[in-house]
């Protein structure tokens, strides 16, 4: 996960938990795609509202790397945000949510992960 949000990083740490599922969580961005190689996950989810960890920089780093670019990323930004929503699809994120359905769909997107 790169996410720097203490919430978002409590709701996703308490359902990974529940869910028996391991989680990491990146906080440093100039560690994001190096550790993405390191970990190789089989889901990257990121905060597009982060400035701190560049999501969008990670997001085209990972697509550009051939071993990167199979693992799946999700991103969550607000519904509102229409723009950041069409950065983050330009950088191929593979899937766009809503803050709220993320949420949502959070115990779900970890399963299936």
């Amino acid at each position: 996960c790169v996410v720097d949000d203490l919430l978002f990083s409590v709701k996703i740490s308490t359902a990974a938990k529940a869910l028996g599922v391991e989680v990491y969580f990146e906080r440093n961005a100039d560690e994001v795609v190096p550790r993405v190689r390191e970990k190789a996950p089989t889901l990257v989810i990121f905060d597009l509202n982060s400035t701190k960890l560049r999501p969008m920089d990670a997001i085209v780093a990972m697509k550009a790397d051939a071993g990167l670019r199979a693992i799946p990323t999700l991103g969550y930004v607000s519904h509102v945000q229409t723009e950041t929503i069409n950065l983050a699809r330009q950088a191929g994120v593979d899937q766009v949510l809503a803050r709220s359905a993320f949420v949502e769909q959070l115990g779900g997107i970890l399963t299936r992960a």
